[in-house]
């Protein structure tokens, strides 16, 4: 049951691309969606949880968490509706190569040889996905590349927060996640509106609402499922399953015509979930697996 749980937080991620689609489809762009969904969650969290606020006074650090967090989820959501999914995916799960330096300039965690390797072996992933024929470096090409990397850094800073936010109460930490993902989301909206480069709401044509409640609701639920199988798997065996949301986003996507997969994307792929499966078996720091909602198993 527990890895059945995991599976199904992996599969909701995986075809999260697709409910995002549809409600871009009916004009509410990706970013306000992050923002109504997880306003509607934070809110919901603050009336059951309230004492959960206090921890932000006893722990500042709360606030940065927050905003990687919302930065993590408004990059990854955004990119899944712009362009190539399985290639947003992968390029996200570079972040066991961003956890390893960041662990080692804020932390002081020095990396090993092994560590070292597997940074190699993503990088090596990377450039075979972004490289093609037309072009000298392989490099970002577009929107949703770069958003795809960033929300991988992104997701690795919050891990590593999150490491250095342990003793911060988990529902506090929940819900500085919760907000950040609002908050972020509604700034980058109301500026990206402000300049004409995303739609206001207020243009969505109806039927956006069923589908944003069905990605509010399937996020809720996939967290449960987070934390009741992460609570009872260790930590490397968590990181592997989780791996399957490339399988769910590819499978999807390449059904869908949303992704092509071609050979680089086989190689390229292949290198860069091998070298996240190698950080999770090796049960580093660079394999922590704290999702973009965090694991709340140490709430009351």
């Amino acid at each position: 049951m527990p890895a059945l749980a995991l599976i199904f937080n992996a599969f909701v991620w995986g075809v999260s691309w697709f409910p995002f689609r549809q409600l871009e489809a009916h004009g509410l762009h990706p970013v306000w969606a992050t923002s109504l969904i997880y306003a509607a969650i934070f809110v919901a969290m603050s009336l059951v949880r309230r004492q959960a606020l206090r921890g932000f006074v006893a722990h500042r650090g709360l606030v940065l968490l927050a905003v990687a967090a919302g930065l993590t989820n408004v990059g990854f959501n955004w990119a899944v509706t712009q362009g190539d999914v399985v290639r947003v995916v992968l390029l996200f799960y570079l972040m066991p190569l961003w956890s390893v330096l960041l662990a080692w300039v804020f932390l002081g965690e020095r990396p090993s040889a092994a560590a070292l390797a597997r940074m190699v072996l993503a990088l090596a992933g990377v450039a075979v996905v972004l490289k093609s024929p037309g072009t000298d470096w392989p490099v970002p090409a577009s929107l949703a590349d770069w958003l795809g990397v960033a929300a991988g850094f992104c997701f690795a800073v919050t891990n590593i927060l999150l490491r250095r936010l342990r003793a911060a109460p988990g529902e506090s930490r929940a819900l500085a996640m919760f907000g950040g993902c609002a908050g972020v989301a509604t700034l980058t909206a109301l500026a990206g509106s402000a300049v004409g480069a995303i739609a206001p709401p207020a243009l969505a044509t109806p039927g956006w609402l069923g589908w944003a409640l069905l990605l509010g609701t399937g996020f809720v639920v996939a967290n449960v499922c987070l934390q009741y199988g992460a609570g009872r798997l260790v930590a490397s065996t968590t990181s592997v399953i989780m791996l399957s949301e490339v399988l769910f986003a590819s499978a999807s996507s390449v059904a869908l015509g949303a992704a092509v997969l071609g050979m680089r994307i086989w190689v390229g792929g292949a290198l860069i979930v091998a070298a996240a499966a190698w950080s999770a078996f090796a049960g580093t720091p660079d394999g922590d697996d704290d999702r973009r909602i965090p694991i709340l198993k140490d709430m009351p």
